[in-house]
This record gives structure tokens, C-alpha cells and sequence, in this order.
């Protein structure tokens, strides 16, 4: 794909739990060192249910002026563009790239969902997906997924947390039947924010529909 061709392609990039818009900000830059528009989408990841954030993306997505858009979403925020892309579909979806997303639902959040307190600390909607089938629409779309191996993170204070993971997120959990490519890389769930690695394995993808697996960790 040539400059000019990526330039007039949007990537949506979405953050993930606790978080806002503008810790994406790193990733887009990389981005658009590639030659890609990026816009940031920002939600309520606490307070709003999945169905209401997959729903505010939709809006946004069709207010965007792009002949065609991809989507890169950092662990909740992959969940919520999976539900709108099941439930409001756009016609001009590009390629998507999951970054640190538990498609098989989480074994940290499920153990602090045991707790009042922990249940409010996850939100609503990461309650709604631990409480319903994962949607499938890897078969209709170009998904790849990037996972993580270093365990630095919240995890740790839960405790328990599977290995390998990322200090967040399982590596298996984040496995996505019909995926279009799959890789880990050796970064934490935070530092996929700002890694060089996550940074260009998502350049990749979106240009290419695969990974570099020369730089996967072993």
C-alpha cells in the first residue's frame, strides 16, 4: 500500500479500562508515521455497559468521513469495538487489531467480580461481557491479535493469574477463533501503549493483514 492510499484510511483507536482518549495518543502517532489517519474514541469504561459504549462508537464511526476505517482497541476497548462490530456493523470496516483483549473472558476480572467492591472497580461493562456469549465476527472481518508476555501489572495482586500472561490478561485468553493472524510479544499490558513492538506489528497488520512473526517472542 503506497502513502497516499494509507492516508485516506482511518484507524480508530480505542482505549481500554480506567482509561481515556489520550493514552492512545502515542500509538496514533506511530500510526500516522505509517500513513494512516487516526482519530480517538472515548467512553465511559466504568460507568457505561457494553451495548451503550458499542453504541456511542457506532454513532461516532458513522459521524467519520473516511472511505475506509480500521480499528485498534487496547484490552476493553477491543471488547467494545468486537460488540458494535456484532451489533452495528459498518459498511466501511477495514482491518482490526486487538491489543491485549480477553475474547475468553478474564480470569481477573472474574475473580474480583466475586466482590461488591471488585465489581465496581471492573464496571459495567466489562460485567456484561463476562456475562454473555463472546460475539463472533472474525469470519467477516480481517482481526489480528496481539498479546502480551510480560507479567507486570495488576494481576499480580490478584494473584493466581495463568501463565504466561501479560500482568493483565492470559495469553490464551486473548485467542480469537477465525482470527485473521495471532503474536505474542514480550510487553505488559500497560507498556503496549508505548511500545515500539505493538507499534509496528499493528502497522503491519493494517497494511498487510499479517504480522512480523520474526519478532515474536519465544
Amino acid at each position: 500500500m503506497s502513502a497516499d492510499k494509507a492516508i485516506q484510511e482511518t484507524v480508530v483507536l480505542v482505549h481500554g479500562l480506567w482509561m481515556r482518549g489520550w493514552v492512545m495518543a502515542w500509538l496514533g502517532w506511530q500510526l500516522r508515521r505509517c500513513g494512516f489517519r487516526t482519530v480517538v474514541f472515548s467512553y465511559p469504561s466504568v460507568r457505561g455497559t457494553l451495548s451503550q459504549n458499542a453504541l456511542r462508537l457506532s454513532h461516532f464511526v458513522a459521524g467519520l468521513d473516511a472511505p475506509r476505517i480500521h480499528f485498534m482497541g487496547h484490552s476493553l476497548g477491543g471488547l467494545v469495538l468486537l460488540q458494535m462490530l456484532a451489533t452495528h456493523p459498518d459498511p466501511r470496516t477495514g482491518r482490526v487489531v486487538l491489543v491485549g483483549c480477553p475474547y475468553r473472558a478474564s480470569f481477573a476480572a472474574s475473580k474480583l467480580a466475586r466482590k461488591a467492591l471488585g465489581r465496581c472497580l471492573i464496571g459495567r461493562s466489562v460485567q456484561q461481557w463476562l456475562g454473555q456469549p463472546a460475539p463472533e465476527c472474525a469470519e467477516r472481518y480481517e482481526v489480528g491479535v496481539i498479546a502480551g508476555c510480560k507479567p507486570l501489572g495488576a494481576g499480580r495482586l490478584i494473584g493466581g493469574v495463568p501463565q504466561p500472561n501479560d500482568g493483565v490478561v492470559v495469553v490464551e485468553e486473548t485467542a480469537l477463533p477465525g482470527a485473521s493472524d495471532q503474536i505474542m510479544l514480550n510487553v505488559c499490558h500497560s507498556g503496549m501503549l508505548i511500545s515500539d513492538q505493538v507499534a509496528r506489528q499493528a502497522c503491519a497488520f493494517l497494511r498487510h493483514g499479517h504480522f512480523l512473526h520474526d519478532m515474536e517472542a519465544k
